[in-house]
């Protein structure tokens, strides 16, 4: 069977709203990182329409998607620079990646824990890691017609717990899509306004959260076995070595 949920995906970026949520959340990673030149980038679950934003300068990024999602190609006319994996392996070396963003990922992996110990792993000493996830009393985490509205959404106290029993620190965070989850392109045109609005007098009811955390080290530091388990096997494809 076919699954098309990446094709989904797609198509929600092509509609009028998702043109208007790929502008809003590109906003909000340029100010978190607004330089990549010369840095490895990863984009974890599905990170297309933005990866043009975080590749500005880098000339390494590539995508990584689910298997469970399928996958299309990308950059189109160019060299493909996207590939599945499949369950909680990322298919690259322990401390080769400088930035790893992930979206549409992370609220539907079974065990998020785990997941964050893969990404400890790949992720540099002195890496970044960006994650955008569905705030659980935002409007968006409801909205079963747009792709935040699949998976688990989490509240701002659960994402703290999992970064630090993960051995992340969180550095900033970002909250966007104030707006409800509008179809109407008369509504949409108020949403940079609801934007500005909601995040000085309801910050607490974003729609997403976009959170930039980095790796806690400190001396003989080691991932936990439960992270540890099952990862010993790496997988790298020719098309995403430097």
């Amino acid at each position: 069977m076919v699954n098309h949920w990446v094709y989904d995906l797609k198509n929600f970026y092509a509609s009028r709203a998702g043109r208007l949520v790929r502008r809003i959340l590109n906003a909000h990673i340029r100010l978190l990182w607004p330089d990549s030149k010369g840095l490895r980038v990863v984009g974890i679950g599905y990170p297309v329409p933005y990866l043009s934003t975080l590749d500005e300068g880098a000339g390494r990024s590539v995508a990584l998607m689910p298997g469970y999602g399928g996958v299309h190609p990308w950059p189109e006319g160019q060299a493909n620079r996207v590939a599945l994996f499949d369950g909680y392996t990322i298919p690259l070396e322990s401390e080769s990646v400088d930035r790893i963003f992930v979206i549409h990922g992370f609220e539907m992996v079974q065990d998020p824990e785990v997941f964050l110990g893969e990404l400890w792993r790949v992720l540099k000493s002195s890496g970044r890691l960006m994650l955008v996830m569905p705030n659980r009393l935002g409007f968006w985490a409801r909205a079963d017609w747009t792709p935040f509205g699949a998976g688990r959404p989490f509240t701002m106290t659960q994402i703290n717990h999992m970064l630090q029993q993960n051995l992340f620190v969180r550095e900033r965070v970002e909250r966007a899509l104030f707006m409800p989850p509008f179809r109407s392109f008369l509504l949409l045109r108020f949403a940079y306004s609801l934007e500005s609005f909601g995040k000085f007098f309801f910050p607490g009811f974003a729609g997403l959260y976009i959170v930039e955390a980095s790796k806690q080290i400190y001396a003989g530091t080691r991932i936990n076995a439960r992270a540890q388990t099952g990862r010993r096997r790496v997988m790298v494809s020719a098309e995403l070595t430097p």
